[in-house]
């Protein structure tokens, strides 16, 4: 009986390469990130390491200073966790509805992305002073929007919302409705359905784009100088300080609290990839 040959395996197809080799384009990135980034920030590093210890201190625990700390935090937290509430309201009215004009709210919501930021803070100064649109009614009645940590905690919602909306909507429409449909034939109702089926599945990215809108407020300026009314102790957030202090010749106190603000941004940076890859292993995409 004659013997079938045994037929040679496959050889695996190694795909193309579109790039160069893989030593040159490291090289390359890590250049252009040095260039680009670590650069600066180890000037920034290098410059605060000029002055002592107690000088540092001094200089990043001032009362004006930790004033200034308490309200950029303050009103970030305070404006992502409006924001986390109207974002997941948004979000849902675009996925779940169909109504006139859809495509140009959709686009709207994008707008504080593409809008200079100092436009964006004329813009509610002019609406919300008390010689404005909406101001002129409201501070006869006690109520004033401009000018005070208020009107910081409305141009943060302003500026952060986009974050949460763009961050919580594809998850929405990915959701499997099959499920919500077993719930509903199961006898749940719809507070049960959302809290139970819904909730669990788009909370991680609420929570991510609860970090991306605070860590957004944090180092925001522009639209915040225009209707905080600047105010020492009272509405003058970090940046500003950090621009004081350079129009004082100051370079060493600026980079100081500026250093400190690059410790939290980086912190929070770490916990928005952290918050991203636990979204990403939630929903069962690749990593």
């Amino acid at each position: 009986m004659t013997a079938l040959p045994i037929a040679a395996p496959a050889k695996r197809r190694v795909p193309a390469k579109v790039l160069p080799g893989f030593n040159l384009t490291l090289g390359f990135t890590i250049f252009y990130l040095s260039l680009i980034v670590l650069i600066p920030l180890s000037a920034l590093v290098f410059k605060t390491f000029t002055l002592t210890w107690d000088q540092f201190l001094a200089a990043v625990t001032g009362p004006r200073v930790m004033a200034s700390y308490r309200l950029t935090f303050g009103a970030s937290l305070i404006a992502a966790s409006i924001n986390v509430v109207f974002g997941l309201l948004v979000a849902w009215v675009l996925v779940r509805y169909k109504f006139f004009g859809k495509k140009i709210v959709d686009a709207l919501v994008d707008l504080p992305f593409a809008l200079p930021t100092a436009v964006a803070g004329i813009s509610l100064t002019a609406l919300l002073a008390g010689n404005g649109w909406v101001g002129q009614y409201l501070e006869p009645l006690g109520i004033q929007l401009a000018f005070n940590p208020n009107g910081v905690v409305i141009a943060l919602i302003f500026i952060g919302l986009p974050f949460v909306v763009r961050t919580v909507q594809p998850v929405l429409e990915d959701a499997e409705k099959e499920l919500e449909e077993a719930a509903t034939c199961l006898g749940a109702t719809r507070w049960q359905i959302f809290t139970r089926v819904i909730f669990p599945s788009i909370a991680p990215a609420l929570l991510t784009g609860f970090a991306m809108a605070f860590a957004r407020a944090i180092g925001e300026y522009g639209s915040v100088i225009f209707i905080a009314g600047n105010m020492p102790m009272v509405s003058e957030i970090t940046p500003l300080i950090i621009i004081g202090k350079l129009e004082q010749y100051d370079y060493a106190g600026a980079t100081a609290v500026a250093l400190v603000m690059l410790v939290f941004s980086f912190i929070l940076l770490l916990i928005i990839n952290a918050l991203q890859a636990w979204q990403r292993k939630h929903s069962g995409a690749p990593a």
